[in-house]
Formats: C-alpha cells, structure tokens, sequence
C-alpha cells in the first residue's frame, strides 16, 4: 500500500496521536520535516493519504514552503487523494482552496468546548451519538470554510472549527491529535504565549491545562479515531 505522507512544521508539534492511529490500523507512513528543510514533493501520486500538523507560524506567511504546500494540496484535491490538515494544516488548506485565513478576534489556547454541526454530513464524521465534545486549542488565526466545503463542528470563540471537502478532506482548527508529551511541551515553550493571552475568555492558564489533561485526553482521543477512522476509508489503495 502506498504510505500516508505527514508534515510537520515544527519540531514540537509532530504527529502525535494521529501516527498511534496510523500504526494501530497498520498503515504505513513518512514523515517530512518541513521544519528542517525537508522538500516538499511535487506530486501527491506516490501517497495514499496526505497530514498536515500545527505550527506557531501563520498560514499567511510565505515561508519556503508555502507555495509549494499549497500547490501539493490542490493536486492531491484534484487526484482525490484524501487531505488531513491539524489547525495550521487546516488553514493552509483552506487557503490553498481559495478560502480566507485571518486573525480570530481571540486567542483559544486549553481545553474548550465545541459543539458538532446538526447534518448528515457532520455525523458521519463524528458518530450520530456525539452532539459536542471539549477540545485542545492554540490558535490565534482562523480559516474561512471553503467554497467546496462544508462545516461539521462550530465553536463559541472561534466559529468554524471543522470542515470537510468532497467527504475526504478534513480540515481541523482545534487540536484533536494531542498526547501528553505534546501537551506538556506546549505549556512548557508557550508560557509567555498564555500569560500574555491571559484577557481573552478562551484562554487556560497552564496549571489548568494540565490538570484537566488525565480527565479530558482520553474523551479527545476517541473523537480522534472517530474522524481518522472515516479519514482512512478514503486513502487511495
């Protein structure tokens, strides 16, 4: 089978829980280190599935990798080889479809609630018994939901939380990939971050989001495999 292809756009924010899923279904899959000058491949033809994961930069910004990212997603759009993108991978790939990216009027960092859209499409995704869920966030920018896609999860600071695109590309605000290690990392690098974010209403302080982490990672991580799960039955065989 051809491999799930994953990129990551900054050390601290690899794969995570998405590569457990990956190798729990025995799905073979590359990691390039965009963070470390890894090319970006000019087609998406030798891929099953493509990831995008988080990163601290901005999706509007033209870093080395930009353009190139961009035109990948629209070929593996036009291939219909199935696209995951984890908050800035999200809005990388709205961008490349044409869909706005911009400032969000705050800053969600920790642990929030969303609530999954009421339509057929966004129980698909989600399971028919899943209604809303508390989710990982840290981001201050947003995506507009493209004109090809549809949104499943909405939220109160932060409206659009997910879309999905021809029901194979999944594009994600919130971070459902998290694990413990990657979460302790973030609030041992970001603390300046949270303590400068500590006025807006969607932001945890980073005691807070560690206690809460035994409670509320195990329910984020079923919500995971519900969406990677359906993610996978699209990969191109």
């Amino acid at each position: 089978m051809k491999p799930v292809v994953i990129f990551r756009h900054a050390r601290t924010e690899g794969p995570g829980h998405f590569a457990t899923f990956l190798d729990a279904n025995r799905l073979p899959w590359r990691l390039v280190k965009l963070d470390e000058g890894e090319a970006v491949p000019a087609s998406s033809e030798a891929f099953a599935g493509m990831g995008f994961m988080g990163g601290p930069m901005s999706a509007n910004d033209e870093l080395p990798w930009t353009q190139p990212v961009l035109a990948l997603m629209r070929d593996a759009v036009a291939r219909k080889v199935p696209v995951i993108g984890h908050c800035l991978g999200g809005q990388l790939l709205a961008r490349a479809l044409g869909a706005e990216v911009r400032v969000n009027p705050v800053k969600e960092i920790g642990w929030n609630r969303v609530e999954v859209e009421d339509k057929p499409l966004a129980k698909d995704w989600f399971g028919a018994d899943l209604t809303e869920f508390v989710t990982f966030q840290w981001h201050g920018d947003t995506f507009a939901i493209p004109a090809t896609g549809e949104r499943i999860l909405r939220g109160t600071h932060c409206p659009n939380q997910a879309y999905v695109v021809d029901d194979r590309h999944l594009g994600l605000q919130c971070h459902v990939e998290m694990t413990p290690e990657m979460i302790r990392s973030w609030c041992e690098t970001g603390e300046s971050e949270v303590r400068e974010a500590r006025t807006s209403p969607a932001v945890q302080d980073v005691a807070t989001m560690q206690a809460q982490m035994p409670a509320r990672l195990p329910a984020l991580n079923d919500v995971a495999q519900r969406l990677y799960r359906r993610w996978i039955t699209k990969l191109v065989r």
